[in-house]
Formats: C-alpha cells, structure tokens, sequence
C-alpha cells in the first residue's frame, strides 16, 4: 500500500473511495465542502440528516454514489470537538477511514489539518497501516481476509515524504512487537527471540552481544535471579544484547531494557484455569516492545546511542524449578526470598537492571507486564510509570503524549518496601495485595544505584481483546512509538 500527500483540490480529486472529516458540531457544510455537496447535488447534507451524523469522534457513515464519473463511495468520519483536536485525533481518525474502505483499491482522505503538518501526515500514516495490519500467519485461508487498499492520498498536503517515511519506519516497529506477542509460546522461545535479535543485527548493521548462561553466571556475582526463574525450562536462556551506535558523536546513551517471559506457567506457584494462563505468550510483551524499538531506531539513526536488553526466558515447571522459600542471589549481591514464584518477571528484570546500569548509561527505561495490580489500578488502556528521576519521567510523558500512548505516574512510596522486608533475606519478590504494582517498582529500585531510571508497568495496553482505535485484537504493539519518540526527544 503507497500513502502520498496531494496538493489536488477537494473538488477536482478522482478515485474510488472520498474520506471527508467532520468536526463535531459542525455539520453545516461551508467552503469546499458545500462546494462539493451542491457538485454532488446535495448528497452530502442529506446523508448528515438522514444518518444523524454528529461528527462524534470515530463515527463513520458511508454511501455509494451512482452516476459520479469523480468517486464510487463517499465516507464522513467524525473527529470530534475542534478543542479536543490533536495529533493522535488524526492518527485514530485515520484508523476508522482504514477500516471503512479497507475493500477499496484506492481511497482519498480531506481533513481540515490544524497544526504541525508533518506530524499530523506521521499520525495519519501510522493510523492506516496499524489498523489494517492483520496477522494471518497461522492461518490456512487468508485471501478473502487481506485488505485491497493499494493507494491512499492525503489531500490539501504536499511535499510530506520525510513524514510518511517516518510514520511507516515506526509501524514497522510497532508491527514486529505485535507478531512477536500474537506468536505462541512454541514459535517464540528465548532462542528464536534471540534469533530475531540477530537478524536485527545484520539487516540493520546493530551490534549484538546474546549471553548464554554460563556468561550470566560469571557476571559479576552472578545473574542468580534470572537464572533462577530459567531454571526449570528445557529451554536454555538468552540473555539478548543489542547495540545502536550513531555514525557521529552520541549526544547521550541510554538503555530500554524489556521484560521478556516467553511463556509464563506461574512455577510451582502454578496458574490455573481461568488465570489467563493460555494468554501468557504475551508476558514477553515488554521484550517485544524493546525488540520493536530497536528496528525502529535502527532505521532513523538518531544521534542517541541505544542498548536493548531482553533476559529471555520461560517460567517453566520441572524437578529443577525454584521452589517458594527459595533465596536467590542477584547479580548486585542482593538476595532474594521468592515467596511466589508467579512474580517471576521482577527477578529476571533486577538482573537485567544491574547490567544495564553497569554500561555506564545517561538512563535506564525498563518495560513489563508485571502486575494485574496495574491493571485493576489503571484499566487496559493506561500503563503505570515510576520514576527515580522527574525530569526522566516527563521526557516520557511528552514522548507518549504524541505517540498517542497512554501513561499514568504513580507514587514510589518508600514506605511501602516494608512489605517486601523479609526475615532471611534482603527482600521477598512480593508484598502484601494492596499496592501490588507500587512494591513492585521498589522491588525494583534495589537493582539501580543511581542511573536515573523509569520503569513502566504495561500489563494492559499490550494486549487487546478486540478492534479498538489503531489496534486490532491481539497484541497491540504498546509502547514502541512512546520510546522511538523519547530516544529522538
């Protein structure tokens, strides 16, 4: 599918589908579009009274139009309240214009474009492409479900092509964490995530450094949390390093480090029916995100030198797994009583944490679906943010604003690591229940020094059970844009 922007006038525009965005509250039509309704004898407005179109944001209503040489099919899509109008309103806008001609071959798009014009042709581009992407790899009988879209024009803008490049370099990112996520749990392995990583590596020149578990005993005094979590897999880990360097000098250097479960059983803390155990492909969400990123990032070449990092395991059951009531020992010397090894993720990142930092980086992001604590606090739309450093965390903040992705702060409430206090240990991996994704951040701020770092909880919006905005069901690809947009801030 080719996206352009096109300097051609709404009224002299030829193709299949038209696409026309309408503000809520707004529906008397004026300038070109009353110019084209009265060109159309009036079948825009009549199709406004007939269907009761508000011009609410997402809404759509579609015609098909006899005897228009110009366009088969008129389509009004709703953008809401012009106060409410950002870059993320054309990006969801878009998305619901994707769907609706997503059987047509070519489709133009009229929207009254407020603000940053590169950026809004961005939004727009990666709103088409998101919603129409579907994952069929696993299925035998695609055809009739392919979208036919072929051409997509943007009117009323010329000259974007940097935009559309950009917007469609980040899809490519967004679509990669996506495949990795819908994958099961015998197509992605901590060896076929680590086999990704490579071809990473060689199509996009990253370096790339895979830790095998000898390595991670041996670094500094040990990864005795991640390994303990691998344990019982057949399995073997692979502790996944990859590496952007700019062709200049790097302005800053950074880490995203992501969790990376690539089957979560729960342990001898087993999860059973009705869990979601079936669904724990997708507890290696936050790896899938960094992995996506890293193609990203890799393509646009930022003046920022990036680390990735993926301690990818299973959380298996065998005659080897750890046992509750185990003591762990983390890379940084800190021990660890597990007291429920269905907190798994928490051990394999602490180790992950102390090797980030041990490359001497500007700051540490780490990424998780760590806790249905997070979920029940903030829902499944909006992922938790906790931060050691405020500046840190306001980069974040901005960089999710115009990737559309939805982040709450929560408090570090040291208090609260009272509840993590054990009586044979420095710590036990969980608290009590209340404030479960709170102790989990303290849990892991013992692993940090002084790198200042933010870890986001995206247990949520990495999973979707059914079409909603740019996603479709499935994984969603949360929050690849977020982190390409704060390495390019």
């Amino acid at each position: 599918m080719q996206i352009k922007t096109t300097a051609t006038p709404l009224l002299d525009w030829t193709g299949g589908t038209l696409a026309l965005g309408i503000l809520e509250e707004a529906t008397e039509l004026t300038g070109d579009l009353q110019q084209l309704d009265e060109k159309l004898s009036g079948v825009i407005s009549e199709l406004i009274a007939e269907e009761e179109f508000k011009g609410k944001s997402g809404s759509t209503v579609t015609t098909r139009l006899s005897g228009n040489e110009a366009f088969r099919k008129l389509t009004l899509v709703g953008l809401g309240k012009a106060e409410d109008l950002n870059v993320d309103s054309y990006r969801s806008t878009a998305a619901a214009i994707a769907r609706s001609a997503e059987k047509d071959k070519n489709l133009g798009i009229s929207l009254p474009i407020e603000g940053d014009s590169a950026a809004i042709t961005q939004a727009i581009t990666e709103g088409i492409h998101l919603a129409l992407h579907q994952d069929n790899r696993f299925k035998s009988d695609v055809e009739n479900q392919t979208p036919k879209l072929e051409t997509v024009e943007i009117l009323g803008l010329s000259g974007q092509d940097t935009a559309i490049s950009q917007g469609e370099t980040i899809v490519s990112g967004v679509i990669l964490a996506r495949e990795l996520v819908n994958a099961p749990a015998n197509e992605v392995t901590p060896v076929t995530m680590a086999e990704t990583a490579q071809k990473l590596a060689d199509e996009y020149g990253l370096e790339i450094k895979i830790l095998e578990q000898a390595d991670c005993e041996s670094f500094e005094q040990g990864m005795g949390a991640y390994l303990g979590v691998a344990k019982a897999s057949d399995i073997p880990p692979k502790f996944i390093h990859l590496i952007y360097k700019p062709a200049g000098t790097a302005k800053r250097k950074v880490a995203i480090v992501g969790k990376s479960l690539t089957f979560d059983s729960g342990g001898l803390n087993l999860k059973t029916g009705g869990s979601g155990i079936e669904t724990m492909k997708m507890d290696m969400g936050g790896g899938a995100a960094t992995l996506g990123a890293a193609k990203a990032i890799a393509q646009i070449k930022p003046d920022v030198e990036v680390h990735f990092i993926c301690a990818a395991t299973e959380n298996m059951i065998s005659g080897k797994a750890m046992h509750p009531g185990d003591i762990l020992k983390a890379a940084n010397g800190k021990t660890i009583e597990v007291n429920n090894t269905d907190a798994e993720g928490r051990l394999t990142l602490a180790d992950a944490l102390v090797y980030a930092e041990s490359l001497k980086v500007d700051a540490i992001v780490d990424l998780a679906t760590l806790t249905g604590a997070c979920i029940v606090a903030l829902g499944n739309d909006i992922a938790g943010m906790w931060s050691t450093d405020e500046s840190l965390a306001g980069e974040l903040k901005t960089a999710a604003e115009s990737a559309g992705e939805k982040f709450w702060q929560l408090p570090m409430e040291d208090k609260y690591f009272e509840g993590l206090k054990s009586k044979i240990a420095d710590m036990k991996n969980t608290g009590p229940r209340a404030g479960g994704s709170i102790t989990a951040a303290l849990f892991l701020k013992q692993f940090i020094k002084e790198t200042p770092w933010a870890h986001l909880d995206v247990a949520g919006p990495v999973w979707s059970d059914k079409p909603s905005g740019i996603n479709n069901a499935g994984g969603t690809g949360f929050p690849v844009k977020t982190l390409v947009n704060w390495v390019l801030s």
